[in-house]
């Protein structure tokens, strides 16, 4: 099971233009490359989908367990040559003092060797103790070689790499030049998403080509290839008929959903019908619709010139279609989007406005507990509210809330909709801030799906 782990000493060290450029130049060597990103994040994982052509999954110590994220991880694994994950934040960065849901603890949860990715900008002979450093701190954590990036010329590599080899036993697997290529278009969120980037094949090109005539790509392979084969089974559940139609609203405005989730909604009965937003003039045949995060305000112009589909989903909310949605479509669901001095209408079926902030309303971890008052099975079926982990990242803030308005979750930590509650329930209709991850402790695809099939059941 060949595979590493690709992270950094700290943010910003450039891993996510490493790991991208080294799956898409590893896949133009013929190699099958299954990518996985650490935490709750959905930017980075399709960038790194786009380039290894296979979807990459998340694998978060907060909402999986040990077990899970091994068992994912195997699962994900069947059939490829070899696995790549990206770390999120430094390689020891964690939420607690302990570094329990570190990059380091998921490199020696799945016995993968670590490439450090630096930025070596302004450093010389100082990068060394920085290695020294890191390779001391944990001796569990093997180390396997180092990326040095934002290099600034011949001249400076020349000097860091006599000072690594002069100092360490650590292998530089190659320097990468500081180079405009190398640079994605950044924004509010993040990186731009390659859905919405009109040019992000060619992107993902640029920083191939430039990885591995840079990088020692034969090397990587072979740190890989020294990773052990973890002592779990693949499971592959079987896929069954399905039996209620679910549409999945993604297009350039609305592409964050987890593909993990996307499989289970499939794994629970439905068949998905994809519908952009931006140029679909009419709702197709479907018994249930997924609205999820995304970036409606950059294309809000657009969206609020769907006039016809804007239309059939109102009537379609307010004819109780069973629709759940998430940040950006609760922005779209909602009656105004303003940002940068600019409003537009948006679907209007939910009785408040959204404003874009200049500073996030909401950004990390959550913990939510059910009110009882949501639309689907309680996920503790003795009927107990039962408490939940989720993530949140929004600028967007609702407001113009009507008083009479019910909430399905009650927000423990985090902000959600007003600091307090996050959920509105509006007929069969359940929109949120939070974004919900199907897994082991919350398997809300399937208490979903069986909402959908009841609705379905009981329409005339």
């Amino acid at each position: 099971m060949s595979h590493l782990l690709i992270s950094a000493a700290h943010k910003s060290s450039g891993k996510t233009t490493v790991t991208l450029g080294l799956c898409a130049a590893l896949v133009a060597r013929g190699l099958q490359v299954q990518p996985f990103k650490k935490g709750p994040d959905y930017i980075d994982p399709l960038w790194l989908s786009q380039a290894a052509q296979h979807p990459c999954h998340n694998l978060d110590f907060q909402m999986m367990n040990e077990a899970e994220i091994a068992q994912t991880f195997v699962n994900q694994m069947v059939g490829a040559d070899m696995g790549i994950i990206e770390g999120n934040k430094g390689l020891y960065d964690g939420m607690d003092v302990q570094g329990t849901n570190s990059n380091a603890a998921l490199a020696k949860l799945l016995s993968a060797p670590v490439v450090l990715v630096l930025s070596t900008h302004g450093m010389t002979r100082g990068i060394v103790p920085l290695i020294l450093g890191y390779q001391a701190f944990d001796s569990q954590i093997q180390i396997a070689g180092v990326i040095l990036n934002h290099v600034g010329g011949a001249r400076h590599e020349s000097k860091l790499r006599a000072a690594i080899a002069y100092y360490s036993d650590i292998p530089v697997l190659g320097a990468l030049q500081s180079d405009q290529q190398l640079t994605i278009v950044e924004r509010h969120l993040g990186l731009m998403p390659s859905n919405e980037h009109d040019q992000a094949a060619l992107k993902i090109q640029q920083i191939a080509k430039i990885v591995a005539q840079q990088i020692d790509l034969d090397q990587i392979i072979a740190i890989a290839q020294r990773a052990p084969t973890l002592p779990i089974a693949a499971t592959q559940p079987s896929m069954p008929t399905a039996t209620v139609k679910i549409g999945i609203m993604r297009d350039a405005a609305f592409g964050f959903y987890y593909p993990g989730d996307l499989d289970n909604l499939r794994l629970a009965g439905a068949e998905l019908v994809f519908i952009n937003a931006l140029q679909d003039n009419q709702l197709p045949e479907i018994d249930g619709l997924f609205i999820g995060g995304g970036f409606p305000e950059t294309w809000m112009q657009q969206l609020a010139k769907n006039h016809s589909l804007k239309h059939d989903i109102f009537t379609a909310i307010n004819n109780h279609l069973p629709v759940y949605a998430e940040c950006g479509g609760l922005m779209y669901l909602a009656r105004q989007l303003t940002w940068k001095d600019q409003s537009c209408q948006m679907v209007g079926a939910l009785p408040f406005d959204t404003v874009m902030q200049p500073r996030p309303q909401g950004r990390g971890y959550v913990q939510m507990q059910e009110t009882g008052a949501g639309l689907w099975a309680l996920r503790d079926q003795q009927g107990q509210l039962a408490e939940f982990a989720a993530h949140e990242f929004h600028y967007s803030k609702a407001v113009n809330l009507p008083d009479n308005l019910s909430f399905a979750y009650k927000v423990l930590r985090g902000y959600g909709m007003d600091g307090e509650h996050d959920g509105v329930v509006y007929k069969n209709t359940l929109a949120s801030y939070v974004h919900l991850r199907d897994v082991a402790s919350n398997r809300w695809t399937q208490r979903f799906v069986d909402f959908v099939k009841r609705h379905k059941q009981l329409s005339p």
